[in-house]
């Protein structure tokens, strides 16, 4: 009789700290799924204990002697790519740091803070070890045209005024091409919901702000909504989009829905902007864990607006992008396809513009 056999997750865990080096591997090790197979005190030992052990995933401190995170996560990619968590202090250096991180080709960033809470360290773990994603360039021979590209691509139709997006683990990274992506003078606006504690969606502002050709704000309070400029929630709240009197909208920071699961809600941006912009609103759903966005592109679908999905092969984790995609409101696109079609909606509105 054969018995049934389960993957062991296999981690390697690098901080500078002891006792985090402990209370990870602790967090980790009492779990039957999860096995600590080193521990690491700097980048340079990131890398030798990676290429030794080759992990499923590995936890990466931001800040350490002799090798820092990022050094450490550079070299990683380089020689052995392999899923990597960045674990950082929530203060301004450590927060740019983790985002820099994202750009690097790390899958995900979490805070030292929510360590106390080790169901959070564990949920991400699992997530990215069951992920088929693997580091690296993915071959370009994903990104042609398809006639789902197409049929989207034409249903992206000049009167499209807003565009939302809903990103979690695995998403940053895409999101960022695709924001750097879009030519300046673009007339959408778009608005951005990120699971990230708020000093992470801060630090994520700034930087879209360095790399892209529209302006960029971080909604803690409240924003008139312009055309052509790129509106990121706060992290730990939520962000919606209402109607003002003057007929103008506004995008604003608000605790409710209260019994959200995630913090901004995708779900609650989309069903928002779809009350408001119904047909002339788009959805692109990224990477991350659960099913966040799916009633929201539910009511936007049902308004007669676009939704855009990321596909399961550039996914780190294809939980939030098949949610919209199994419940048949939205078709799977490469980001460079996806890219590709909000530029040629730049150039047919300015063409229609002229």
């Amino acid at each position: 009789m054969l018995l049934e056999t389960h993957h062991v997750i296999r981690v390697l865990v690098v901080d500078d700290s002891a006792f985090m080096r402990m209370a990870i591997s602790r967090a980790l090790s009492a779990e039957k799924d999860i096995e600590v197979v080193a521990t690491g005190r700097n980048g340079l030992d990131a890398v030798e204990l990676n290429d030794r052990h080759a992990p499923d995933v590995v936890t990466l401190d931001v800040e350490m002697p002799s090798l820092d995170g990022l050094g450490a996560l550079e070299r990683i990619m380089k020689s052995k790519p392999t899923r990597v968590l960045m674990i950082s202090s929530l203060t301004s250096t450590g927060s740019d740091a983790a985002i820099r991180a994202l750009s690097l080709g790390a899958a995900d960033v979490m805070p030292k803070d929510d360590l106390s809470a080790p169901g959070v360290l564990l949920a991400k773990v699992r997530a990215l070890a069951g992920s088929r994603y693997r580091p690296g360039p993915t071959k370009s021979a994903s990104v042609g045209p398809s006639v789902a590209q197409d049929q989207a691509a034409k249903r992206l139709s000049r009167s499209t005024e807003i565009i939302c997006i809903g990103s979690s683990t695995g998403g940053p990274a895409v999101l960022e091409s695709i924001l750097k992506s879009i030519p300046a003078g673009f007339r959408p606006s778009v608005v951005v919901a990120q699971h990230m504690p708020a000093m992470f969606t801060a630090s994520m502002a700034q930087r879209l702000g360095e790399v892209c050709s529209l302006p960029v704000l971080h909604v803690d309070r409240s924003a008139i909504i312009a055309p052509g400029t790129i509106y990121i929630a706060k992290g730990g709240s939520h962000m919606q989009v209402r109607q003002l009197p003057s007929r103008r909208a506004e995008a604003y920071a608000t605790e409710e829905p209260a019994d959200a699961l995630y913090r901004p809600s995708a779900d609650a941006l989309v069903a928002s902007v779809s009350s408001i912009y119904r047909s002339r609103a788009a959805a692109i759903i990224l990477s991350g864990i659960g099913a966040d966005g799916l009633e929201g592109c539910r009511a936007l679908h049902g308004a007669g607006g676009l939704v855009l999905a990321q596909n399961e092969e550039t996914c780190v984790v294809y939980g939030m992008p098949k949610s919209v995609v199994s419940a048949g409101i939205a078709s799977a696109h490469h980001p460079a396809a996806i890219a590709q079609m909000l530029k040629t909606l730049h150039a047919d509105q300015a063409r229609a513009a002229a």
